[in-house]
């Protein structure tokens, strides 16, 4: 059984979400990696785009399928992984790290700690992952 990263909260569509002073990093779980296979594509959104929660904030294409990533809660993207659009197989590599997917000031910092952590999103996953 795979154990999340403590420090971070997760939601049920499979993004985790890292807290960076009034800042927040969002990116897809490992399991969500692994149930896209090999990503070849990431579209981003905008810096100073505006999001409600569970809006589409980015897509994430593989050779399996597209898949949409939501904004965890409500909040303006900061900054944008650029990086991604030459190596999007990095988040299949480092999903916690260098694959994170973008950065946003939340409207309330509050929702963020409403999130699952690692125990409760793990208990949410197939028992076979």
């Amino acid at each position: 059984m795979t154990t999340q990263p403590g420090d971070l909260k997760y939601t049920k569509t499979h993004e985790w979400v890292r807290r960076r002073g009034q800042q927040i990093e969002v990116g897809i779980t490992d399991f969500a990696q692994h149930q896209l296979s090999d990503i070849t594509y990431v579209e981003l959104p905008a810096v100073g785009e505006k999001f409600t929660v569970n809006k589409e904030a980015v897509v994430v294409e593989s050779i399996k399928a597209a898949s949409d990533v939501y904004a965890p809660v409500a909040g303006v993207i900061t900054e944008v992984n650029a990086s991604l659009a030459a190596t999007p197989e990095v988040i299949n590599s480092d999903p916690y790290g260098a694959g994170w997917l973008f950065r946003m000031t939340p409207d309330l910092m509050t929702d963020v700690e409403m999130l699952m952590d690692g125990g409760q999103y793990e208990f949410l996953l197939p028992k076979e992952h």
